[in-house]
């Protein structure tokens, strides 16, 4: 059964545009002009929500609170505001996510996939396998083509982030606020060195086998 989203975006293009990309990604939607008519449409079969701010009549930051009241489904706020402290007035009033505007497909798509499976409750202690490599979120170990891997807590992060969304590309911004936290705490320079230290420890239990694959100006990808 597929999980559903109901959008909540006045411009016509951009609603459209993302509804077309969750229901080509086998997600149903649900859509709404205004905060209002999201108010309205909101039941129980919405998994998540994606708002954004600017809003006729009431602005998505008064809904927020009514929308977690209604039901506490994750709430990804999409915006043009890049001011942080703004941010942090959205996660106080209850936002689980804030992507801002533009952004990417393949990042909205990720982000979108990581709160569902938080949301669900997906079990950590399920590991990940991509080819050869199996991952354990349980104990952080890591093994590749029958050989552990010792990867520091950036490494394992950054490939545990590409692993759980193996057909995605991993934009810059995504990788940092997931492995380091915080976008500012890191830059190109430091991921491109771990980058290159992973595919070095991959590439040491297996020759034959490229895992990593760079989509120029955008971010990193497991290569397919």
């Amino acid at each position: 059964m597929s999980q559903t989203i109901l959008i909540i975006e006045d411009d016509a293009d951009i609603n459209q545009m993302l509804f077309t990309l969750f229901e080509q990604n086998g997600y149903t939607c649900l859509r709404a002009w205004s905060g209002t008519e999201g108010l309205l449409i909101h039941n129980e079969s919405v998994d998540l929500i994606l708002l954004d701010l600017m809003l006729p009549g009431k602005r998505g930051e008064e809904i927020i609170r009514e929308l977690k009241q209604k039901s506490p489904v994750p709430v990804i706020v999409t915006s043009a505001i890049h001011d942080v402290s703004k941010k942090v007035d959205l996660f106080a009033l209850g936002a689980d996510d804030y992507v801002t505007k533009p952004f990417h497909n393949d990042e909205l798509l990720a982000r979108v996939a990581a709160r569902l499976r938080t949301s669900a409750g997906t079990s950590d202690f399920v590991p990940l396998t991509y080819k050869d490599i199996r991952l354990n979120r349980k104990d952080f170990s890591a093994i590749c083509n029958g050989i552990s891997l010792e990867l520091s807590k950036h490494e394992f992060a950054l490939l545990r982030l590409l692993m759980e969304h193996p057909n995605q590309t991993c934009t810059k911004s995504l990788i940092y606020d997931t492995v380091w936290d915080d976008e500012n705490s890191a830059d190109d320079n430091t991921l491109n060195v771990h980058i290159s230290k992973l595919r070095k420890k991959l590439k040491g239990c297996n020759p034959d086998e490229d895992y990593i694959e760079t989509v120029w100006g955008i971010g990193y990808r497991m290569k397919k």
